[in-house]
C-alpha cells in the first residue's frame, strides 16, 4: 500500500519502543559478549562474527562491512523498506496509535487499520463460538475425544480455549454475518468461510473438527488449526494466510512458552498441537510447534531470541514422517550449529512415541530427564558415522574415517572442531586409549589435506610490516567535532578539525560533497542514492549521519519527493530544535563558488566521492583483518581465514584505484 505521511509523535513513540536487540535478533543469532551481543553479519558473507549489537547504545555495527545504525535503519536495510513503511509496521507490532500529517490520506489509512481490527475481532468472536460449541450437545463427541482419548483436563481445555466447529455447512457463517452483523467479505478475509464453487453463497471452512486457536506472540488469536473427528482429510487443516496470519512466521504456543524459554535457557520444538498442549499441561512450558510445515530460518531465530545459550531441542515423532520433519528442520539450522551459533539437540523417545503419547505412560519428571540428556546433534551425527560400524573391518573403518572427516570439515567454529576431532579419535580407537594421539594426528593431517583440496593454498607472501591504515583512521568521536580551537583549520567552507588524519579529512570532504549536491540539486539525488546503495556505503561522520537520517525522515514525513527544491527549508523547519547538530552541518546549507564548480562536473564528483568512501571502507576492512591475522591468540585456521580476507580486501582496493578517473583532491581543489 502507499504509505501516508506519519506524524512525528507516532515516529517518536515507535522509536522509544523498538528495542535494538529485539529487532535484530529476529534476523540474526546473537550471543552475549560482555554487555553487548555478537553474531554473523546479515549484510555480507562471513564465517566469524564481526557484527555487534549494543543495547545500551541502541545501535548495531559490523566491523567487517561497516554497516551500522539503529533499529529503524536495520529494518530499512534488511527488508529494503522505506522509513515510513518500517515505522508503520513497528507501530502495528507495538500497538502504537498511528497519526498522519496528510489529511487526505488519513481516511484510507484508518480504513485499513479498522479492517485489521475488525478481522482480529472476528477471529476472537469465532474462537469464543467454537469454545462454547464444545460444551453443547453437538460438541459431545469432540469433548469425549479430548477428555478420553487425549486425556485433556477441563482446565487445559479452558487454558488453550479448545473448541468445536459444528458439522453443518454454514453455522458459523450465519452466526457471524446475521447475528453479529459482520461483513461477509471480512469474514471471508479472516479465512473462516469459503465461497461456493457453484452458485452463490458461502460455507464454513471448518466443519466437524476440534478447533485449536493459534495465537501471535502477544497472545491474540490470529488463526485456527482444525483436527477432523472422522475420516475427513486432511486430518489437520489450518487457516489460510490472512492479513493477520503468516504460517511461516508463527510458532504455536510461543506466547505461552517464551517466558519459560528465557528462564530455562532452552526451547523445545515438537511436531504437533497436542504435543505442545500435553507438555504444557505436564508443566513443561517451554515447548512450541511449527504449523504442519518444516521449521524455517525465521521461526528458528524467533526462538533463539529467548535463549542466551541458543539451545534448541527437537523432539519430533520417531516415525517416518517425524524423521523427515526432523531432517527438514535440522537442514535450516545446520549451518548455525556448524558455526557454533546454536546448541542443537535431538530427543528421540523410546518405541517411536511422540511427546503426547509418552506423557500418557510416563511422568513429566522422566520426560524432563530425557530432555536434559538429549545429545547434541553433532554428537549424534558423529556416533552415527562411527559407532554403528564394525571397525575391525577395514572397509567400514575407512568409511568411518571419511564420514568423520566430512563432518569435521563442516564445523567452522575452531573450538568445536577441536573438540569433535578429539571425540572422533576416541570413538575410532575402540577404547584403546593408546591409539588416540596417533588418530588425532592422522585426522588432523587428513582434515588439512581436504581443506587444501577445497580451497587452494594462497601465496606464501606475507603482509608488509610497513604502516598500514588502522581502524582509528576512519573512526570518529564527538571530540573530533568539538568547537574548533585556535590551531584548527578550515578547508574551504567545511570545518575540518586539525586532529583528523589525512584519511579522515578526505572522507569528511567526500561526504560533504555528496550531501551538498543532494541538498541543493534535486536532479542528482537519485544518482547519489544509487552510488551509496550499489557499494553499500554509509556516512561515517556523526553529524553527516545525523543530517542524512533527517533527510530520509523528512522525505517520509511530508509530501516531499526527490525533486523538491526546498529540502533545506523543510529540514530547518522540522529539526530546528537540534541546534547543535544542525550547526555542524550549516555550512552545507549555503551555496558558494565551490558548489558551482562541483555542479559543472557533478557526474565525476559523485563518482569520485563514492570511490573515496568505498576505498575508506575497504581500507578499514583490510586493516581489521590484518590486525586479526597478527594476533598471537588466533588459531591457525582463523589466521588463514584472516590472511585470505586481507588479500581479498587488498585486491578490491586495487580495483577501486583503477576505476578512479580523478582523485578527490583533484576534484574538490584541496592540496
Amino acid at each position: 500500500m502507499e504509505v501516508p505521511s506519519l506524524h512525528p509523535d507516532t515516529i517518536k513513540e515507535v522509536k522509544a519502543k523498538a528495542d535494538i536487540y529485539e529487532v535484530v535478533s529476529s534476523y540474526v543469532v546473537l550471543k552475549k559478549q560482555g554487555k553487548d551481543y555478537q553474531g554473523l553479519c546479515p549484510f555480507h558473507q562471513e564465517r566469524s562474527p564481526s557484527f555487534t549489537v549494543s543495547p545500551s547504545k541502541q545501535m548495531y555495527y559490523c566491523f567487517g562491512c561497516q554497516a551500522g545504525g539503529g533499529a529503524i535503519n536495520f529494518l530499512m536495510e534488511i527488508n529494503k523498506q522505506s522509513f515510513a513503511e518500517v515505522i508503520l509496521d513497528l507501530a502495528r507490532q507495538y500497538q502504537v496509535s498511528i497519526k498522519t500529517l496528510a489529511p487526505e490520506k488519513r481516511q484510507e489509512l484508518q480504513r485499513q487499520l479498522t479492517e485489521r481490527e475488525q478481522l482480529s475481532e472476528i477471529i476472537a468472536v469465532a474462537a469464543n463460538f467454537y469454545h462454547h460449541a464444545l460444551s453443547q450437545p453437538q460438541g459431545k463427541a469432540a469433548l469425549t475425544y479430548l477428555k478420553e482419548q487425549r486425556q485433556i483436563s477441563d482446565d487445559t481445555i479452558k487454558d488453550f480455549q479448545l473448541g468445536y466447529s459444528p458439522a453443518s455447512w454454514d453455522t458459523l457463517c450465519q452466526y457471524l454475518t446475521v447475528t453479529k452483523r459482520f461483513s461477509i467479505k471480512l469474514v471471508e478475509a479472516a479465512g473462516l468461510i469459503v465461497p461456493r464453487k457453484e452458485g452463490s453463497g458461502y460455507y464454513d471452512r471448518f466443519r466437524d473438527r476440534i478447533m485449536i486457536p493459534i495465537w501471535d506472540i502477544n497472545g491474540r488469536v490470529i488463526a485456527f488449526g482444525g483436527r477432523s473427528l472422522g475420516d475427513t482429510q486432511p486430518k489437520y487443516l489450518n487457516s489460510p494466510e490472512t492479513p493477520l496470519f503468516d504460517k511461516g512466521k508463527t510458532l504455536y504456543g510461543l506466547n505461552l512458552a517464551k517466558d519459560t524459554i528465557k528462564k530455562e535457557d532452552r526451547a523445545v520444538v515438537v511436531e504437533g498441537y497436542f504435543d505442545v498442549i500435553a507438555l504444557h499441561a505436564a508443566g513443561i512450558t517451554n515447548a512450541v510447534a511449527s504449523l504442519g510445515t518444516a521449521l524455517n530460518n525465521y521461526q528458528i531465530k524467533q526462538l533463539l531470541r529467548f535463549t542466551d545459550s541458543k539451545q534448541i531441542v527437537f523432539n519430533f515423532d520417531a516415525d517416518k514422517a517425524g524423521t523427515l520433519a526432523t531432517a527438514r528442520a535440522i537442514e535450516e539450522v545446520a549451518n548455525l550449529a556448524y558455526q557454533g551459533q546454536v546448541q542443537l539437540r535431538v530427543l528421540n523417545l523410546p518405541a517411536g512415541k511422540d511427546a503426547d503419547e509418552f506423557l500418557k505412560e510416563n511422568s513429566s519428571d522422566i520426560y524432563s530427564e530425557r530432555l536434559a540428556s538429549a545429545p547434541l546433534w553433532l554428537d549424534w551425527q558423529l556416533e552415527k558415522a562411527i559407532v554403528d560400524r564394525d571397525l575391525q573391518d577395514a572397509r567400514f573403518y575407512q568409511q568411518a574415517m571419511e564420514d568423520s572427516i566430512s563432518l569435521l570439515l563442516k564445523i567452522t567454529d575452531t573450538n568445536a572442531r577441536s573438540f569433535y576431532l578429539q571425540k572422533a579419535a576416541q570413538l575410532l580407537s575402540g577404547q584403546d586409549v593408546r591409539q588416540i594421539p596417533l588418530l588425532v594426528e592422522n585426522l588432523n593431517t587428513e582434515l588439512k589435506r581436504k581443506q587444501r583440496e577445497i580451497k587452494p593454498a594462497k601465496s606464501n607472501y606475507q603482509p608488509p610490516e610497513t604502516r598500514t591504515t588502522s581502524e582509528s583512521d576512519f573512526t570518529f568521536t564527538a571530540e573530533d567535532f568539538a568547537p574548533p580551537a585556535e590551531d584548527e583549520v578550515f578547508g574551504g567552507d567545511t570545518l575540518i578539525p586539525a586532529r583528523l588524519s589525512p584519511q579522515q579529512r578526505l572522507v569528511e570532504q567526500a561526504e560533504a560533497v555528496l550531501l551538498r549536491l543532494y541538498l541543493h540539486y534535486p536532479e542528482h539525488r537519485l544518482t547519489i542514492i544509487d552510488t551509496l546503495d550499489q557499494a553499500d556505503l554509509i556516512f561515517n561522520l556523526p553529524h553527516h549521519r545525523f543530517i542524512w537520517q533527517k533527510i530520509l525522515e523528512v522525505s517520509a514525513l511530508g509530501d516531499i519527493d526527490y525533486l523538491d527544491p526546498n529540502l533545506v527549508g523543510h529540514l530547518q523547519d522540522l529539526y530546528g530544535g537540534h541546534r547543535s547538530e544542525l550547526a555542524q552541518v550549516s555550512h552545507l546549507f549555503n551555496l558558494d563558488e565551490r558548489t558551482a564548480q562541483e555542479i559543472q562536473r557533478s557526474t565525476l564528483v559523485i563518482r569520485a566521492a563514492g570511490a573515496c568512501l568505498e576505498k575508506a571502507a575497504c581500507e578499514q576492512q583490510r586493516s581489521y583483518y590484518l590486525t586479526q591475522w597478527q594476533s598471537s591468540e588466533m588459531s591457525p585456521e582463523r589466521k588463514q581465514e584472516c590472511y585470505e580476507l586481507f588479500y581479498e580486501a587488498q585486491r578490491k582496493l586495487e580495483s577501486i584505484e583503477q576505476q578512479r578517473l580523478f582523485t578527490m583532491t583533484d576534484l574538490i581543489g584541496c592540496g
